[in-house]
């Protein structure tokens, strides 16, 4: 599956729903991205793009259990299987840009309260923020490092991880694993780290 530039470009603004499990249903794992990339509106899918390793790294940390195609998008078999495994996929800012510094801080700090009150209303375990300079914009945290936050939102514990962009060069399949693994681990996904 491939676009071409000027059928990504009408992508732009798009929203792409929250992947969550149903209101009865128990939400442990709650991964946040930055915004929608224009692929990932193309194919109503998060983190969706050729380039984007966050599914090769969910596979790697044993969270999903089968390959999803990053280019081509998820099935509805896909996201029957991570609504009930317990695992939601949201994002700080709804609308769809071609990179995420397209973006302005009032909209990441808007797009903060939002994730804030949808945390309160659904009570995932773990809350993994995918994107340390986004996290630090959108709640006022300059110092926030990767890895797990000193304090929690309501009962649910906050994790920093790294964003899966291939823009986020100095990041492998691999330490995503780990680093989205220790947040599953401590939702309950998972029962180990991947070995190494």
């Amino acid at each position: 599956m491939g676009f071409t530039r000027t059928e990504l470009e009408s992508f732009r603004d798009v929203e792409v729903p929250d992947l969550l499990p149903a209101a009865d249903q128990t939400l442990r794992l709650l991964f946040v991205g930055i915004n929608p990339g224009l692929w990932t509106a193309a194919t109503q899918t998060h983190f969706a793009h050729p380039g984007n390793r966050f599914y090769p790294a969910l596979l790697r940390a044993g969270i999903l259990t089968h390959a999803v195609d990053q280019a081509a998008g998820m099935t509805p078999a896909d996201r029957d299987e991570l609504r009930r495994r317990g695992i939601g996929i949201t994002n700080l800012v709804a609308r769809a840009s071609a990179r995420a510094d397209e973006l302005t801080s009032e909209e990441l700090r808007e797009g903060g309260e939002r994730l804030r009150t949808l945390v309160s209303e659904r009570r995932p375990a773990v809350v993994a923020v995918a994107g340390v300079t986004a996290y630090r914009t959108a709640f006022g945290e300059r110092r926030a490092r990767v890895g797990e936050q000193p304090g929690r939102w309501g009962a649910s514990r906050v994790f920093v991880v790294p964003n899966p962009s291939g823009l986020n060069a100095h990041e492998t399949v691999d330490t995503l694993a780990t680093a989205y693994a220790e947040a599953a681990l401590a939702a309950g996904v998972v029962d180990r780290l991947p070995e190494r």
